[in-house]
């Protein structure tokens, strides 16, 4: 299967076998596109307690989909015959809050201890946004989601703090009203915008540089709408620095077997 094939991966399985075989490496916005996707934290089993701590105090960025047993790498809840060692596009690795490796496997980082955390990502509710005739930019130009560091400070937990990260996607003003009405409906990836234009006001200075993904364009038209987003437990491994913790490497999900369907309230 050619890397660039995206349109035949449209079932989480055929997604996580073609990450697992080394044929996807890339972000996962719009793959498989009625199934959800999940960010990826994996920590020793000493902090998980304080991870879930903080995944339970800021749920908006944090919204848990499922957390799997000690040296497990099979997500039972979301994916029962998944393997989070392999199954993700390209993952992080964090040593005390400094990146250390990209790889796209972890099996030689896997550990007896670890517990793995699957984050409710808002590239699911991007299935609604379309279906309502929404548009999303980031698909619409083949790159990632721009993503961005605020002065928005997360309730701490144990060793873990740090500001929320954003995600952003530029709408007219009558679709933004729109988006607002669908995501709402779907708390467990994120939910409602956290904030709408005025980028400044988090914290933002330039809207063209993104701290994690790819920019996009804001059109005179446009405002810019900011949904939390499941990168922010990566500034919070870079503030807490932990010894080790694993990533997913930004817009490259996992893909869940949950429907986005099933997700919404």
């Amino acid at each position: 299967m050619s890397v660039q094939n995206r349109s035949s991966l449209v079932s989480a399985q055929q997604v996580r076998e073609s990450c697992r075989a080394g044929e996807w490496t890339n972000q996962t916005s719009g793959l498989a596109p009625s199934f959800a996707q999940a960010n990826l934290v994996i920590l020793p089993q000493a902090d998980a307690f304080d991870f879930l701590l903080f995944c339970k105090r800021n749920p908006k960025p944090c919204p848990l989909l499922d957390v799997t047993e000690a040296g497990s790498p099979v997500p039972n809840k979301s994916a029962p015959d998944a393997d989070l060692r392999t199954d993700l596009p390209r993952y992080r690795v964090w040593r005390h809050g400094q990146l250390v490796d990209e790889p796209t496997d972890i099996s030689s980082y896997w550990k007896p201890d670890f517990v793995s955390f699957l984050i409710g990502c808002s590239f699911s509710f991007e299935a609604g946004l379309l279906q309502a005739g929404i548009p999303v930019r980031h698909i619409e130009l083949g790159c990632n989601v721009p993503m961005f560091r605020t002065n928005v400070a997360c309730q701490p937990a144990g060793k873990f703090h740090g500001p929320l990260v954003v995600s952003m996607r530029p709408l007219k003003s009558a679709d933004a009203i729109r988006a607002i009405q669908i995501t709402s409906q779907f708390p467990d990836v994120h939910g409602a915008p956290v904030h709408l234009g005025f980028p400044e006001q988090i914290g933002i200075q330039d809207i063209n540089k993104p701290d994690f993904g790819d920019p996009v364009p804001v059109a005179p038209d446009e405002i810019p709408v900011f949904w939390a987003c499941g990168v922010t437990p990566q500034a919070a491994v870079m503030a807490a620095k932990p010894e080790l913790v694993i990533t997913h490497s930004p817009g490259c999900m996992f893909v869940t077997d949950l429907l986005n369907e099933s997700l919404r309230r």
